[in-house]
């Protein structure tokens, strides 16, 4: 039996373990931690609407339901050309080696200064810690926002960011305090969200106003402080607490290894989500397959990682490496799936986003949309367990 070497426990890798065991294929997945989390649902836990455990999954349970073997050590190098993982606790190896790591994050002066919704997972609770702190003080100043990467645009990441101060607007609300509490969304660019389409801009202007939420866009950070964040003018957005979301670049441990990479440090990959290495001028495959926001992904400007496409990229690798294996030709791709697809909560409804190369459209929906994202969620978690079945394309 032909086997593989999955790195990474998010939603690319657990994903191709699924799909590559479908095939037959014996697998080992290697993660740093020992469950899968859903980051999409993990906006409620500031709000106390959710908790670590809501949004975790055991890999365990999932090694089991999905008959993967599962291991849980710390990548140090990959050497591809070997399909070898060296690990803190041992070295792994297979016939096909998929990398499934994720992103590293852009570094800020005074990062200690933040907290962001997309990293570390335990951060989230301490999000919470520090909202509740100043609800509890009855008044505060509250910034929430998210950075740019000029080396590579789609690896930014601002729905959390719009969500979080959408859902602590509405929880505010609901406590009557919300006239207490300065909200501000800052981001380096002019027109943060414009990846979603005018439409959809227009749309998120109007609810910034709605909502009383302030804005701060157009400036480039220089550095986070304890009491707030400075600009490149040095201008000052005055916070009692910070929520920052750094954009993606190369995983630290890809600079480690012998692989292809592009100036932002993410790894190489033609539409078969191989990674395509040129070794003493020669260009060689070697059955290295990379995939989700390990990857620098080709398309249009407004191109965007997210679950849904890791998620396509993990099923074709799966299906391809079993073409491989039985001697086929027949690939897949994932360039003709890009698109934006997703359901932007705020507590008391949501709005459905879509962005394709035929445009870019944003529908509010309010209460039910609510209801739906939550929906999604017990979904996610039961369909990956194999408790429920998966509907094409979720």
């Amino acid at each position: 039996m032909a086997n593989a070497l999955v790195l990474g426990g998010g939603f690319a890798g657990v994903e191709a373990a699924i799909y590559l065991r479908k095939h037959n294929i014996d697998v080992t997945l290697v993660s740093n931690r020992d469950y899968f989390y859903i980051y999409p649902t993990s906006i409620w836990i500031p709000t106390g609407e959710a908790t670590m455990k809501d949004v975790s999954v055991p890999l365990a349970d999932l090694a089991k339901a999905h008959g993967f073997k599962l291991v849980i050590d710390e990548v140090r190098e990959i050497r591809s050309r070997e399909h070898r993982a060296l690990c803190a606790d041992g070295e792994y190896s297979a016939d096909y080696l998929i990398i499934a790591m994720g992103s590293g994050k852009m570094k800020h002066k005074g990062d200690e200064h933040f907290l962001s919704i997309c990293g570390k997972p335990e951060e989230a609770p301490q999000i919470k810690d520090r909202i509740d702190a100043l609800i509890e003080k009855g008044s505060g100043k509250i910034a929430m926002g998210f950075g740019g990467n000029p080396k590579d645009p789609s690896n930014v990441r601002g729905g959390p960011a719009f969500e979080v101060i959408f859902n602590l607007h509405n929880r505010l609300k609901k406590l009557g305090i919300r006239d207490q509490f300065e909200l501000t969304f800052f981001a380096p660019m002019e027109k943060p969200g414009a990846r979603m389409g005018p439409q959809a801009l227009k749309m998120m202007d109007i609810y910034f106003g709605k909502l009383g939420i302030k804005k701060h866009f157009g400036k480039k950070i220089i550095r986070f402080e304890e009491n707030g964040v400075v600009f490149e003018d040095e201008s000052k957005l005055e916070s009692d607490f910070t929520m920052f979301i750094p954009a993606g670049n190369g995983h630290p441990v890809f600079e480690n290894s012998d692989l292809p990479l592009n100036e932002a440090g993410l790894i190489k990959i033609n539409d078969y989500c191989e990674v395509m290495h040129d070794f003493d001028d020669t260009p060689e495959r070697y059955n290295v397959f990379a995939i989700g926001d390990s990857t620098a992904l080709d398309g249009p400007d407004w191109r965007a990682k997210q679950g849904h496409i890791a998620e396509v990229m993990a099923r074709n690798i799966a299906f391809n490496i079993d073409a491989m294996i039985k001697g086929k030709e027949e690939r897949k791709g994932y360039l003709e799936h890009i698109n934006i697809l997703c359901v932007m909560d705020s507590g008391d409804g949501a709005a459905f986003v879509y962005r394709s190369s035929k445009g870019g459209k944003m529908i509010p929906m309010p209460i039910v949309g609510h209801w739906m994202k939550k929906g999604w969620g017990w979904y996610c978690r039961n369909s990956k367990l194999g408790k429920i079945p998966r509907l094409p394309g979720m």
